[in-house]
């Protein structure tokens, strides 16, 4: 018996380990199979990421120890990314791509594309502002603890707390990675440190039993079945204390160093006036809109598209019987139109937001015939928080989480209710929901028999691209029967040409902020306070607005060469299967594809 003891003994010894060194070879070596490499490179990439991890909700409820966790922001970490990306790169390019198969070879060319455009921008991963009015951990941890940490049970409301007790940590490392770059002579614009300090001040007024981060868990926590009252006192008391001197604390940290920063800096120039400005600006085109394009090309596109729209907007201005000024003064006056306006107050936000959910469920079942992938999780509609309204964009789009725990959300900002007048909104619930971000999004996420990370929104220019000419594939559908409805879509879509035109020009050209601010007036006619929130949104993430209208654009001309291919036999489902079926990529495979299906 001992001695078949001693055997079984072995016999497991080796087989540990045989999977020992398996693993090993698999997580630190070139796996057997790319699909291995895939499937590990996505996987390294969002372990460290609690974060991401909360947000995808991929791994199974029993195997959240990321919970209560934050994801680490230090200058080291970002550095140990870029080696890691270099390594991800070597090792798929080992690899031999001829061997592969079709889909094999589709997932290798997006993956190196983003590996490789990743490594050329290693000497630009502390030229951006990290800290800034539209994005930062300042607004975007409290959205994160509101929007996706979810509260279930007394452990994840405990996470909660937790995470907010590490706030200081979190902010610590933005810090570190501020003066980084403040040692590079990369500093913020003067308005966004002005903005940053003012929301950043307003954020830490309330008594912490008043401030959101406390309600939010508080009205979370009242949903948890079973749970005993003491214990939801205990979390609560910790909850007030986190917000009191963690989160605050850490407000004050950041608020400090921008104090310190606010006489340093006096304009607020495009990256030009940045240490290799031109340069990083170059990279910057490429890496939002895929194509090897330079900032004149971009320019020159711009301006030959609005004064294309510019024509077609006149045209029905002057059926208005509106003929007199500039199209954006013209819109403007439309706009103010006290019949196309929403009251302020909750009244007004409940109607609007009514009226945004009966326009996307209004589209979505007449959509069937053009679309063979239609997603199984729905979308709501919800008004941006209050907290963070002010420096949002208009709108934008929250994916549901990929367990489907919850829905995907279309954010509406009510800041000011002349943002919403009724002949726009329309075409922003079909660009930010159906069928725009949550078709092309949802989908994605749905696929099967593809890597993770094509599953993932990484190229600007195609999500955005897509939701831009879902807007003008609803009128084409018939969505837009009344002209003012119309024109709320060319508005639309001027604004996307515009930002061709200001965002090379601030930031290759040399604009200043008022020049493109009054440019963007006189062409779009959306209110002040909006332009400017957009063209500070692109002084601080320059090259991102680029994306849009490049993508329209690209997806436009190749649905043109299917027409042309096909003639009467072409098929608009089979054309919105080849861009949507396989997932997000960069716009020269996605072209390929699409030349290669057709």
């Amino acid at each position: 018996m001992k001695t078949i003891l001693k055997v079984i003994g072995g016999l497991l010894a080796a087989v540990v380990l045989l999977a020992g060194l398996a693993f090993v070879q698999v997580w630190y070596f070139k796996p057997f199979r790319i699909g291995i490499f895939y499937e590990l490179s996505f996987l390294k990439f969002v372990l460290e990421d609690p974060e991401t991890l909360s947000q995808l909700r991929i791994l199974p409820p029993a195997l959240d120890w990321y919970n209560d966790d934050l994801t680490e922001a230090t200058p080291a970490r970002q550095v140990r990314r870029a080696e890691q990306t270099r390594q991800n790169l070597e090792t798929l390019r080992a690899y031999d791509r001829a061997a592969l198969t079709e889909a094999e070879q589709q997932s290798y060319d997006i993956l190196d594309w983003f590996l490789q455009n990743a490594v050329d921008g290693e000497p630009w991963m502390f030229h951006n502002y990290p800290v800034n009015p539209t994005f930062g951990v300042q607004n975007g941890l409290p959205t994160f603890m509101l929007s996706t940490h979810q509260v279930t049970s007394l452990e994840t409301a405990r996470d909660y707390v937790a995470r907010l007790q590490k706030f200081p940590v979190k902010f610590s490392q933005v810090l570190e990675g501020l003066q980084l770059r403040e040692s590079k002579g990369v500093l913020p614009p003067k308005f966004a440190i002005t903005k940053v300090l003012e929301g950043m001040r307003k954020f830490i007024e309330p008594a912490p039993k008043e401030h959101v981060l406390y309600t939010n868990l508080r009205d979370k926590l009242d949903k948890v079945e079973g749970a005993g009252d003491a214990d939801k006192a205990a979390i609560l008391a910790a909850g007030e204390q986190a917000v009191g001197d963690d989160v605050y604390t850490a407000y004050k940290s950041l608020i400090a160093w921008f104090e310190t920063i606010d006489a340093k800096v006096t304009e607020s120039n495009g990256v030009w006036a940045l240490p290799n400005g031109d340069r990083y600006y170059a990279w910057l085109v490429r890496n939002h809109t895929t194509l090897p394009l330079t900032a004149d090309e971009v320019h020159a596109t711009g301006l030959a598209e609005v004064a294309r729209l510019e024509a077609e907007i006149d045209a029905i201005l002057r059926g208005q019987g509106l003929a007199q000024g500039t199209v954006g003064a013209r819109m403007a006056q439309l706009a103010a139109d006290p019949s196309q306006l929403w009251p302020e107050g909750d009244e007004g936000y409940a109607a609007a937001l009514a009226e945004y959910q009966r326009m996307i469920d209004e589209i979505s079942p007449g959509l069937d015939g053009v679309f063979a992938l239609k997603p199984e999780v729905g979308v709501d509609v919800k008004r941006i928080e209050p907290f963070r309204e002010k420096t949002a964009p208009g709108a934008h789009y929250l994916p549901a989480p990929m367990d489907k725990s919850r829905k995907a959300i279309f954010y509406i900002n009510m800041r000011d209710m002349r943002e919403n007048y009724k002949w726009g909104m329309r075409t922003l619930a079909y660009h930010e929901a159906i069928p725009g971000h949550h078709f092309q999004i949802a989908t994605a996420q749905a696929l099967k028999g593809v890597p993770t990370f094509r599953k993932l929104s990484l190229f600007t220019v195609y999500s955005e691209g897509w939701a831009l000419y879902s807007e003008q594939l609803a009128w084409e559908l018939g969505y837009h029967k009344d002209p003012l409805d119309n024109l709320g879509r060319l508005q639309a879509e001027m604004f996307r040409a515009v930002r061709l035109v200001v965002d090379t020009g601030m930031h290759a050209k040399q604009w200043t902020r008022e020049q493109a601010i009054q440019y963007m007036l006189d062409k779009t006619g959306q209110p002040e306070g909006d332009v400017i929130g957009e063209i500070e949104r692109y002084l601080v993430n320059p090259g991102q607005a680029l994306a849009y209208k490049t993508g329209m654009l690209k997806i436009l001309e190749l649905r043109e060469k299917m027409k042309q291919k096909h003639g009467e036999q072409f098929d608009l489902k089979e054309f919105h299967n080849l861009v949507l079926a396989a997932g997000p990529m960069p716009l020269p495979v996605l072209e390929k594809r699409v030349l290669e299906k057709m």
